[in-house]
């Protein structure tokens, strides 16, 4: 009915596929239908009972109005220590900025850098909302293909090749969405000399994932002094503290770019949750075990899955290095990604999301998200096992 009266920049945006296969599997439910969920990146544990006694006890204190636009000062501060101690960048709370969620520094990087036809190189497969603010604000995507071949990680030499004048600004994504890639320490130190020889373009280093790490560490590249200056860090709480529906991120960011992030925040959301932003602090700040323990259920889930998945013909999966995403090889079955996982879904009852939702060179892979308990996985690993059976 209001086809003609929409925007026509409303076409530059895409939905997370993710979502929409949950939705469907919801359905499906619904009828009585028994389906593992394997789609979604949300953690199967409750936030931590010290983080929700601390949201309780600020609404009584009265965390409970507006706050600052950027974050309340104690909290700023708290994620500047704590960027220091794990991400080993020395900052200070005027360089932080708490948005309601990861996805808005996304956007809002978008927003403030991109201007119409500027190039931005992004990691393809990916999380799916990168080209999407990419096109809406105006950018041209200039997509990066990872390769299972190359355990997932940017081939350099591809890399600077795609750097041109037009460039504007490089994602990274380590630990990735949906690959569970890591980019090593050499790899972030090679990108600096790269982007060394264009000082103006600037990085958005999606961390949200750098607390998951299985085998070695993640290396942001904003803690190489001569990059924090051009780096926007993403970071929140959603996966780290199993605090998805509190909807709390934030960016790190030079302070003249945090001025730039605060005048978005302002026109859209005018501040995050107050009792949130405390809750938050008590995270950071708070005991750390339930994270190391939600991290050894997610590395021992992935050891069997992997193993599971590879021992099933027709399959190959490489091990993923953190997050808990795995992003299995199907190509050999002669399906779409999508039709495969509509099928997936359809005939054996297990939700995942398809390659090429991540982006074109997703195709021939799906990603199962692991953060669904063992024994669900081994159900779901059944099913697919018999599943490809039927393709044979």
């Amino acid at each position: 009915m209001f086809e003609q009266s929409i925007a026509q920049r409303m076409g530059l945006l895409h939905t997370e596929s993710a979502f929409q296969i949950l939705a469907q599997a919801n359905a499906l439910e619904a009828q009585g239908r028994s389906i593992i969920h394997c789609e979604i990146g949300q953690p199967d544990f409750k936030t931590p009972r010290h983080i929700i006694e601390a949201a309780y006890k600020a609404m009584n204190d009265g965390f409970t109005g507006y706050g600052p636009t950027p974050g309340y000062p104690q909290v700023r501060e708290t994620i500047a220590e704590y960027a220091a101690n794990y991400k080993h960048i020395k900052t200070d709370m005027e360089e932080v900025v708490i948005v309601p969620g990861g996805k808005p520094v996304m956007f809002f990087t978008m927003l403030m850098l991109v201007n119409p036809g500027d190039e931005v190189i992004y990691p393809n497969p990916s999380f799916p909302i990168y080209e999407s603010c990419i096109k809406f604000a105006g950018g041209v995507p200039v997509p990066m293909p990872l390769t299972a071949e190359n355990d997932f990680r940017l081939d350099l030499d591809q890399f600077r090749a795609a750097i041109t004048p037009k460039t504007k600004l490089v994602i990274l994504n380590s630990p990735s969405n949906p690959t569970g890639g890591l980019f090593t320490k050499e790899d972030i130190l090679a990108i600096a000399d790269i982007l060394r020889e264009h000082p103006n373009v600037f990085v958005l280093s999606d961390e949200i994932y750098d607390r998951l790490v299985f085998e070695g560490a993640a290396t942001s590249i904003a803690s190489l002094p001569d990059m924090k200056d051009r780096t926007i860090i993403l970071d929140g709480f959603s996966k780290t503290y199993a605090m998805t529906g509190w909807r709390l991120g934030y960016g790190i960011m030079h302070r003249d770019l945090a001025r730039q992030m605060e005048m978005l925040m302002v026109n859209s959301n005018s501040c995050a949750a107050s009792f949130t932003q405390i809750a938050a602090m008590e995270a950071l700040k708070g005991p750390q075990d339930a994270v190391e323990e939600m991290k050894a259920a997610f590395q021992e889930r992935r050891d069997w899955l992997i193993g599971a998945l590879n021992d099933i013909p027709g399959i190959t999966c490489r091990m993923p290095r953190g997050a808990f995403y795995a992003f299995p090889d199907i190509s050999s079955f002669g399906l779409s990604s999508e039709e495969f996982c509509h099928r997936l879904l359809q005939e054996a009852g297990v939700a995942a999301a398809w390659g090429t939702s991540f982006g074109k060179y997703g195709e021939g892979h799906f990603r199962l998200s692991y953060a669904n308990s063992l024994e669900n996985l081994k159900i779901a690993v059944d099913r697919i096992d018999q599943f490809t059976k039927t393709l044979k």
